[in-house]
């Protein structure tokens, strides 16, 4: 039977929220997280407080959370050399993330970027994590096109992805946070990685809406991909973008997935309908600041 691994993702959901949720109340929603056995935790972000404000407390989440027992992993957010610096710091945290993109545009919105000099910043943190015994995740953002009328088209992506290999960057994602993905698309670049590539794996984090998500799920699932991005009630979206309002994956509706076509996930799914009781509330636990 195949088996998928699940990345969830609150910290992509709590950026997004016009509030701060106070950081006993993250920690005991992260620690729940802790117990459904996910492959991988995006919780917190090194990037500046002025930039994600929802987040500037991440090193003190981190001091709360209880990873005895837990196999997942957890990851973080960076955005310059100074948060992944900060996050190599941290025995707790396994997996640092970078969101690299094509598009020139987004990367000025996002980190104040130019192409060539995100393409810099992976190099030196490809150095940092493997001093300090690290993994880094390279979101390749606007993977499917984008509305800004930067160029885009799947040989930019496969030419993006053999430029990062050779760079030494083993952990690719492919992310659509505007919604630009079709069936098509995702099962041409999938099925084109797959078979040149055939060595890696390449993530999915994906923004949909409820209408399309199951035919974009399996385009990528049928054509090799195995790892998928998720957040508990689809909560999220890049405030960057100005497509904030449109949501993540939503956790369960991968997992009915896998129950409808037999695939297998690492969930305990008696923990993950307590977190899932909890989390309507704990999106809504916040103060205006």
């Amino acid at each position: 039977m195949e088996q998928i691994k699940i990345t969830e993702s609150p910290r992509d959901a709590i950026q997004g929220l016009p509030y701060f949720i106070p950081t006993q109340t993250k920690a005991d929603y992260i620690n729940a997280l802790l117990k459904v056995g996910f492959d991988i935790i995006d919780f917190g972000s090194f990037v500046s407080p002025k930039a994600i404000p929802q987040l500037r407390d991440t090193e003190q989440v981190i001091k709360k959370l209880d990873l005895s027992g837990s196999v997942s992993r957890l990851m973080v957010i960076t955005g310059n050399r100074k948060g992944a610096e900060t996050a190599c710091s941290f025995p707790e945290i396994t997996w640092l993330s970078f969101p690299f993109s094509a598009s020139e545009t987004f990367l000025k919105l996002n980190i104040n970027s130019s192409v060539d000099k995100a393409r810099l910043l992976i190099d030196d943190m490809l150095v940092l994590c493997d001093k300090n015994n690290k993994s880094l995740m390279v979101y390749l953002t606007m993977a499917f096109g984008n509305p800004y009328g930067d160029p885009w088209n799947p040989d930019l992506v496969w030419r993006w992805i053999e430029k990062l290999q050779n760079a030494g960057v083993q952990h690719v994602a492919l992310s659509d946070i505007t919604g630009e993905a079709t069936r098509e698309s995702i099962s041409l670049i999938y099925s084109v990685l797959g078979s040149d590539f055939p060595n890696r794996s390449f993530n999915l984090h994906l923004h949909t809406t409820h209408d399309t998500w199951q035919e974009k799920v399996d385009a990528a699932f049928t054509n090799g991909c195995r790892h998928f991005d998720t957040v508990i009630n689809g909560y999220g979206g890049c405030p960057m973008t100005g497509y904030e309002l449109l949501g993540n994956l939503n956790t369960m509706y991968l997992v009915e997935y896998c129950k409808q076509y037999g695939v297998k996930h690492s969930l305990d799914e008696i923990a993950l309908d307590e977190v899932i009781q909890r989390a309507s509330i704990f999106y809504r636990t916040g103060e205006h600041t």
